[in-house]
């Protein structure tokens, strides 16, 4: 089931969500991804400034695939070239 995510809010119900249907406690999931149960505890309550790698080990730990709709546009650019010198 695809389900538009706008706030981190609605990640965390959905990680939550997920979380309980496998019958897994907070402290569970955040020994298996790497992370403390109080980081789990925040994701699932929406905060918004916790760290994208470790949202991202929950949701593989999970089975959740995280996917982005990005316009046709953007997709079919060629990879832009990274410059070793940072801001340009």
């Amino acid at each position: 089931m695809n389900k538009p995510i706008t706030t981190p809010a609605q990640l965390g119900e959905i990680i939550r969500k997920a979380r309980k249907a496998q019958r897994l406690r907070q402290d569970d999931l955040a020994g298996t991804a790497g992370a403390s149960h109080v980081f789990v505890m925040e994701v699932e309550r929406g905060k918004p400034t916790v760290q994208l790698g470790k949202v991202l080990d929950l949701l593989r730990e999970l089975g959740i695939r995280l996917f982005a709709d990005v316009p046709e546009s953007v997709a079919t650019q060629p990879a832009a070239k990274r410059s070793r010198k940072p801001h340009e």
